[in-house]
């Protein structure tokens, strides 16, 4: 078992978890923290407005475009983006500090800021959120009842954009029933813990002593 100092020397895994809108990866991500106490939510911070029952600081910083455009421009952000004509980014000392410490961290952001933050942490694992179609996609984004008509097909459009970059990431997960999908994301990050750098940056002496044999 690993113990405390172990735990803190070891560096933390980043899980990048992508989606297109209505696929179901805000569900997923708050399934897999309730199921793992040991991780972490990057808080994104985002120019659009809040939905019902989002909290500011919870779900999202939520900031004017002036705010958002400065933080950018000093170089706050490790990966920003517009999507919907919405500014959002991911703060880059923070996600550095909280790895360094060895926590594992999970980013919910598109596929613009998963390829970005893939530059900066190139050990980080990739999960993309798939629907079990596009016709149940649609069907999903209708039942929110949030959009209309005009939204919701630019959300289509932007989907079926998104998901041909799906060979940019390590895993592939259809989310056709909550519970299997959620089971296969926990998988991923369990497996995660396990990778050969993780575990000799947590267990030094016995992996050096074992590869000296």
């Amino acid at each position: 078992m690993t113990d405390a100092g172990d735990r803190r020397n070891a560096a933390g895994t980043l899980l990048i978890v992508s989606a297109p809108s209505g696929a179901g990866k805000t569900t997923l991500v708050r399934g897999l923290l309730e199921r793992d106490r040991e991780l972490g939510l990057s808080v994104s911070f985002t120019t659009r407005a809040p939905r019902s029952g989002e909290r500011h600081g919870v779900d999202y910083h939520f900031v004017g475009d002036g705010e958002f455009l400065e933080r950018r421009d000093r170089g706050e952000f490790v990966e920003w983006a517009v999507v919907h004509g919405n500014y959002y980014g991911s703060s880059s000392t923070w996600l550095h500090d909280q790895t360094a410490a060895g926590r594992d961290i999970v980013l919910e952001i598109d596929w613009q800021g998963a390829r970005q933050v893939r530059r900066c942490f190139p050990s980080a694992v990739g999960v993309f959120v798939l629907p079990p179609s596009v016709d149940e996609l649609e069907r999903r984004l209708r039942g929110r009842g949030t959009d209309s008509d005009a939204v919701i097909g630019q959300r289509l459009l932007a989907a079926r954009s998104e998901m041909r970059h799906l060979a940019e990431f390590d895993y592939v997960i259809i989310n056709n029933e909550l519970s299997v999908a959620l089971d296969d994301l926990q998988a991923v990050l369990r497996a995660s813990r396990l990778r050969y750098a993780r575990q000799k940056q947590r267990h030094p002496e016995y992996l050096e002593s074992l590869e000296q044999d």
